[in-house]
């Protein structure tokens, strides 16, 4: 192997690690923006469905944490809770399917 084809071999090398290196961080990048996202979409999601629960709630600002806590422990025990829950789902995971199959 001759000496100017030894150097063009270490410039191709340093070119490729290069855009290895930039593909790295582009996809750091891109996980970190994910993570973003998703925690904006639960953040939303949170306060969305928080505010639905306080509509329901008599003197909401009168309870506490642990008071609604319990609430929801009771109400979440009912079988008649649980299978509406199911059938929610079940419904949820249906229409989410490709082709509905």
């Amino acid at each position: 192997m001759s000496k100017e084809e030894l150097e063009r071999l270490e410039r191709e090398k340093y070119v490729v690690e290069r855009k290895l290196t930039a593909a790295k961080h582009k996809e750091k990048r891109l996980q970190s923006e994910l993570k973003r996202l998703t925690r904006s979409e639960r953040t939303h999601r949170l306060c969305t469905r928080a505010g639905m629960l306080e509509t329901f709630l008599k003197e909401p600002t009168t309870l506490t944490d642990d008071d609604v806590m319990e609430l929801l422990t009771f109400i979440f025990h009912s079988e008649a809770v649980q299978k509406k829950l199911d059938l929610l789902i079940e419904n949820r995971k249906e229409l989410e399917q490709p082709n509905g199959s």
